[in-house]
């Protein structure tokens, strides 16, 4: 929930720092700027998602967006299941599949997330919660075109703490072996996984070099141009 016209600037900006990036580069504002930015960076190679999606076409759902009017606006991907929505708004790995299936059929790119509380893992729950997510999270008609997941350990988000590279490496791992457990080798292996916690242009590069781990999930450092490019740098760099 940040962002107003005014921060159309920042994103101008970014484009004219990466006219061309050697990745793939999303930024998903808040709803009242999907459409705005997708005009503005219209044939350009950043792309445009939303937040979140309701899971039925239409209906009586007032403050909702649905999946068709976020690519009618101009979006080509959608965040489900982030961890202030399972938390804020209690939604269930149930509620994320519906809109999960809404998405794709309105044909955006889903990114699914996943991630433990700071409590869960203390547990030693962590696996076994990311296990639940995936498999309760993800419908079973994706590929490595429209599926994205990405992990986001709840105890690092905003805190400024950042799990060990071991500690990411060994959720990443599991959650490679899940997608082509599930949906064999070649779809297992070509969804693109993402870390989010804390990523910021100190420590992006040393994160990008952990196992199948394929990009970052950025929060509070995507707000301003200078600090999203240097983690865009630091991908570049590492591929």
């Amino acid at each position: 929930m940040n962002g107003t016209l005014g921060s159309m600037l920042e994103i101008d900006a970014l484009a004219e720092k990466h006219p061309d990036p050697k990745c793939d580069v999303l930024i998903c504002p808040p709803a009242t700027l999907v459409a705005a930015m997708a005009a503005s960076i219209d044939g350009g190679a950043i792309k445009t998602g939303g937040q979140d999606c309701h899971a039925d076409i239409s209906g009586a759902h007032t403050g909702d967006i649905s999946a068709e009017m976020l690519k009618d606006a101009g979006a080509s991907y959608v965040l489900v299941g982030h961890s202030e929505r399972r938390q804020d708004h209690n939604e269930s790995n149930e509620d994320v599949r519906g809109k999960a299936k809404a998405a794709i059929a309105a044909g955006l790119i889903i990114v699914v997330c996943c991630g433990e509380s700071d409590a869960e893992r203390e547990a030693n729950n962590t696996l076994e919660i990311i296990s639940g997510q995936l498999a309760g999270s993800i419908p079973d008609n994706v590929t490595g075109e429209n599926l994205v997941v990405a992990y986001e350990p709840v105890w690092a988000i905003g805190t400024g703490k950042v799990p060990t590279l071991d500690q990411i490496g060994k959720v990443h791992d599991f959650i490679r072996a899940r997608l082509e457990k599930r949906f064999g080798e070649g779809v297992g292996r070509s969804v693109r996984l993402l870390y989010g916690g804390s990523v910021k242009p100190s420590n992006a590069a040393e994160i990008f070099t952990v196992s199948n781990v394929d990009g970052a999930l950025v929060g509070g450092a995507s707000l301003k141009a200078d600090d999203f490019s240097g983690i865009i740098t630091a991908l570049e760099n590492g591929q």
